[in-house]
């Protein structure tokens, strides 16, 4: 395998692979049970004592 033919296949290849990653990120991100781990995290910075785990 050359440069030219492992350039195409990291091309069109790591294209797939970042849309497959980032529909997997955007999935976990939205997913309905994880809310009450988000929304507790998103409060942390406003919080006046250390965060309970």
């Amino acid at each position: 395998m050359d440069y030219a033919a492992f350039a195409v296949f990291a091309r069109s290849y790591g294209l797939v692979y970042l849309a497959l990653l980032f529909a997997a990120v955007l999935v976990y991100a939205l997913w309905p049970g994880n809310k009450a781990r988000f929304e507790h995290a998103a409060r942390i910075p406003l919080a006046d004592r250390e965060p309970t785990p």
